[in-house]
C-alpha cells in the first residue's frame, strides 16, 4: 500500500501519470526487444523449475524505475524482479518489467511490459505494452481504456456481449508447481465443456488486455501477483468488464475474474462451483 500523502499535496492527475508511464514503457520496449535474441543466455529460476527471470527483466526492472522515480522523486515503487520502496506523495508504481517472460524466452509474441500508478491506495493509470507487436493499452480511471496500435487509428475498448456461456470464450492461466498445475487442470477439464472454448496465452496483463479489446468474453486465474494484474485489470474495467474476485474475496484473493457483464453472473457461479 502506498505511504500517504505528505503535506497535504493534491493527487496528480490520472493523465500526466499515464504520460509518464508511457514513456517509461516504450523505453524499456527498446531494452527488451534488443535483449530478446540473447535472453536465454542469462536465464536462472524462481519459485520452480519453469518460473524463469531473464537478465533482461532484471534491466527492464531497472530502467523502468529509475525512469518513474526520475521523474517523481517522492514515490513509492513495486516490481516483481525485486524494487521495493516507499513513497511520500501518495503514489505508488507497480511495475512487471516483463509479464510473460517465457514467451519471451521462447520468441513467442504475447509477452509485455505492465505500469499501474497507484494513488492512496487505488490504481488510477494503467498501461500494458505489448513489446513484440507494438500495441499499447491505457486506461485512466473514468477516462476509459484505449488501444493505440501501429498503422491503425487509436480506439476505445469495449468488452463482447455474449449471449450465453455455451458462446462465452474464456482466457486463462496456470500456476509454476506441479500440485497447482494439476488441481487447475482438472477445472479447466469440468470448464471446457461448458463454454465456448479455451485461450492460454502466458501472460495475465494480455489477457485482460485481450478480453478488453474483444478478443476472448471472460478471464479467470489463481495466485496471481499485483504487478501481473494491476494495470490489465484497469483496462479491463474501463473497457466495461465485471472485475472481481470468487463470491466473497477481493480481486486477486486468490482469483482474478474479469468477464463481460452479459455472462458475469452465470460465469461466476460456475467459477465458484468447480473451485469449491
Amino acid at each position: 500500500m502506498a505511504s500517504p500523502r505528505t503535506g497535504g499535496a493534491p493527487a496528480p492527475e490520472p493523465a500526466a501519470l499515464l504520460a509518464l508511464a508511457v514513456a517509461a514503457a516504450r523505453e524499456a520496449a527498446v531494452l527488451v526487444a534488443r535483449g530478446r535474441d540473447t535472453a536465454a543466455e542469462h536465464v536462472s529460476t524462481k519459485s520452480s523449475p519453469v518460473d524463469v527471470v531473464t537478465a533482461v527483466d532484471a534491466a527492464s526492472e531497472e530502467l523502468l524505475v529509475r525512469r518513474l522515480l526520475g521523474s517523481r522523486p517522492d514515490d513509492g515503487v513495486l516490481g516483481e524482479e525485486g524494487a521495493a520502496r516507499e513513497g511520500t506523495s501518495g503514489v505508488r508504481w507497480i511495475v512487471d518489467p516483463i509479464d510473460g517472460t517465457v514467451n519471451f524466452l521462447y520468441d513467442v509474441p504475447a509477452y509485455a511490459i505492465s505500469i499501474a500508478a497507484e494513488v492512496d491506495g487505488v490504481v488510477r493509470a494503467g498501461v500494458v505494452l505489448v513489446v513484440a507487436t507494438g500495441e499499447l493499452f491505457t486506461a485512466t480511471t473514468g477516462g476509459g481504456a484505449w488501444l493505440e496500435a501501429p498503422g491503425r487509428p487509436v480506439r476505445r475498448l469495449e468488452v463482447n456481449r455474449p449471449e450465453s456461456l455455451d458462446r462465452t470464450l474464456v482466457a486463462t492461466g496456470f500456476g509454476y508447481r506441479v500440485e497447482q498445475r494439476v488441481a487447475q487442470g482438472a477445472v479447466v477439464a469440468r470448464l471446457l465443456p461448458r463454454v465456448r472454448d479455451i485461450r492460454r496465452s502466458g501472460s495475465a496483463a494480455f489477457d485482460l488486455c485481450a478480453l478488453a479489446a474483444g478478443r476472448v468474453d471472460a478471464y479467470y486465474e489463481l495466485g496471481l501477483n499485483v504487478w501481473d494484474h494491476a494495470a490489465g485489470v484497469l483496462v479491463a474495467a474501463e473497457a466495461g468488464a465485471v472485475v472481481t474476485g470468487l463470491p466473497g474475496t477481493p480481486v486477486g484473493e486468490p482469483m482474478v475474474v474479469a468477464v463481460a457483464p452479459s455472462v458475469a453472473e452465470p460465469f461466476l457461479a460456475l467459477l465458484a462451483e468447480l473451485h469449491r
